[in-house]
Formats: C-alpha cells, structure tokens, sequence
C-alpha cells in the first residue's frame, strides 16, 4: 500500500503524532511519501524520518502574544498559491491519503476522488466532545479546513464517541526531580515568560524556545528547541507549563506529569482542550501569566500516569486492513485495555473555571 502523508507543520503536536504513527505503518511494510505545510523548510527541526519530504506554505494562523490574530489570518494567508498548489499536487497514485489536519492533501484528495483519511485531534471535534461555548465561525473553519472521507478523532477520554486515545510515541517516566519545571509555550514571547517565573528562584525552570543557544539566567534556562532534548527533560521534570496544545499535554498525562495551561487566546481548539482537562481534573487552566496561580501550582503533587494502549500499532493494522474495520469497533478495541485514574465530570458543561487547581 501507497500512502501519501500530509502533516500541518504550524506548531510541533501534528509532527510529534506522526513521530509515533510513522513507525508503526513502517513495520506494518506501508510506503509513504510526506507533504508538511504551514512553515517554511528551515524552520523545521530534526527531521530525518520523513527522508526527502515536500514543503508548501500552506495555510496558517497568525499568532501574537499569545493571542490568535484573526485578520491577519485571514489577510496574510495565500488563498490563491494553495488553489493552485492544490489542483497541482497529484494524489491518483496514492492508495490513500492520510491528512494530521493538513489542508493541501485533503483538498487534493478530495478533488481527485482519492480515497482519505483523517486522523487528528482537530477531527474529535467531529463528535460530542467537551466544546466551549460560541467560535461558531471556528467551529466551520474545523470542518472545512482539512476535509477527508474518514475522520478518525484522537482525544484523552471516550467521551463515549467513536474516536481513539491520544497518538504518542512510547515513553517512561524517570525519577522525577522535584525542583524541576519544563516550560513550552510557542505562543507567547520568551522575555514574558522568564518575567513570568522570576521571582520563583527555589524551581528550575527550562524554557524551550525559538533561540540560537542556550541562555542561563539564574535558575531559568532557556533551551534552543530540539524533539529529543525536550523529552528528556520532559521525562523527569516535576511539571509543565504550556500553552494548550493536545500533543505534549497527551504526553504529561501518560507520565503523570501536573500541567499549568494558558490556551492559546481566542483559539477555539486550544480553549476546548483546557476545558477537557478541568473535566478530567488534570490541569489548572490560566488566561493570563497570573504568578498568583503558578506560586500556588508549584505547590501540587503530580497525577497518577495514565497507561494508554499502543494506539500507533491499533491504526498501523486497521490501515494495513485497508480501513474495513468501522471506527465505532476500533475505538470499542483501542479503549478496552484502558484503565483511566480519573472520572470525567461533566458538569463543567461549556465554561472553563480560570484559576481552579488540579
């Protein structure tokens, strides 16, 4: 079987799925070809496994502080190179298109009446799954922006929908070091972030950034961005601070890591993924560098790790079985040898509760 990959390249969560999935479709003798947009090539890091892959600009959201910016968004992204990119890009040799929410070869796929399928956080979103309030207008640019034949939904719960726990690649949590904070926030300014954890001189914090080098200040470190440093550091630090993105939390909750959240402001995904977490009691959600919170986040103990089956060899054979198998059966499978150390409350409804400690 012919593959043909498209990974959304804006931010890592899309690429660190595929650093799990790829392996496993490799061993189950799938050939692929890769197609990442959203970012230009040398922007990427640490690449080596998609051997000589194909880069487009895309589509992509502007962020400032923080904060999405939705006319520049809209202004600054070349609706007319990605037509043409689309109707240039051949997908009729390909028995399959897998698209990680990457518009170009969904589109493509979809206009040559190649078979496709999505497989993603963002294709969750296609079922009841914790959702904020309102961002109708996101909640179309969700369903319109990568479209395939198949959504297959990656999510940390059930929620007694047909999609499949979250895509991460095998890890195991070392001995923790107490003092040790991990921070990934690709949104916000790095200079906000070392004002933000200053005055907290009795915790490292290791600050992974968009920096030539590393920088030492006091008892922050700021650490140049790299997939197999941080997941070092990521297995024994004592928490993390990140803005909401659904791949690293995926990761802290399989190592039991406690986890402060500033989603992405405006964002609809990104508030729906911290609106999860407080359903599942598993993170504090801020909307701001509030260092009232951290002082008082720093002092929680870490979560019992959630063992998550081997998600990446469930879709490797259900791929392999040329994608007969209905996702209502392989979400029952995949889900059936979990065993979760929380309940979900539904209660929280639509509305995040800022603030509130797990």
């Amino acid at each position: 079987m012919r593959v043909l990959y498209g990974i959304q390249g804006t931010g890592n969560g899309h690429l660190a799925r595929a650093r799990a999935l790829v392996p496993a479709l490799e061993t189950a003798g799938i050939e692929m070809d890769f197609i990442l947009t959203g970012r230009a090539k040398e922007d990427y890091f640490n690449m080596e496994m998609f051997g000589d892959y194909g880069c487009y600009r895309g589509l992509s959201l502007i962020v400032n502080r923080g904060k999405l910016q939705h006319w520049q968004t809209m202004t600054k992204n070349n609706v007319f190179e990605f037509m043409r990119d689309v109707r240039q890009l051949n997908t009729r040799e390909y028995d399959l298109v897998i698209s990680d929410f990457e518009p170009l070869t969904a589109w493509a796929a979809k206009l040559q009446g190649t078979r496709s399928v999505g497989i993603s956080h963002q294709r969750a979103f296609d079922y009841a799954v914790p959702k904020v309030r309102g961002y109708i207008g996101s909640q179309l640019v969700l369903k319109g922006f990568a479209p395939t034949a198949i959504s297959m939904g990656l999510h940390w719960y059930h929620f007694d929908q047909p999609i499949l726990p979250p895509l991460i690649e095998p890890m195991k949590a070392g001995e923790m070091v107490g003092d040790k904070i991990l921070v990934y926030m690709g949104f916000e300014e790095v200079d906000d972030i070392v004002e933000f954890v200053k005055p907290f001189d009795q915790f490292k914090f290791l600050i992974y950034a968009k920096v030539p080098e590393e920088q030492q200040l006091g008892h922050i470190l700021i650490k140049p961005l790299s997939h197999t440093e941080f997941h070092k550091d990521l297995l024994d630090c004592f928490g993390v601070i990140s803005n909401a993105g659904f791949e690293l939390s995926s990761e802290c909750l399989a190592l039991g890591k406690k986890i402060l959240i500033k989603p992405l402001s405006g964002q609809y995904e990104q508030l729906c993924n911290a609106l999860a977490l407080q359903a599942l009691n598993r993170g504090t959600i801020i909307e701001t560098l509030d260092q009232k919170i951290l002082e008082k986040w720093l002092q929680l103990p870490c979560h019992e790790a959630i063992s998550y089956p081997d998600v990446p060899a469930q879709i490797a054979n259900w791929v392999k079985g040329d994608c007969q198998e209905s996702l209502e059966d392989l979400a029952v499978a995949t889900w059936e040898s979990c065993d979760f150390p929380f309940s979900y409350d539904s209660r929280f409804g639509k509305s995040l509760q800022l603030g509130l400690l797990a």
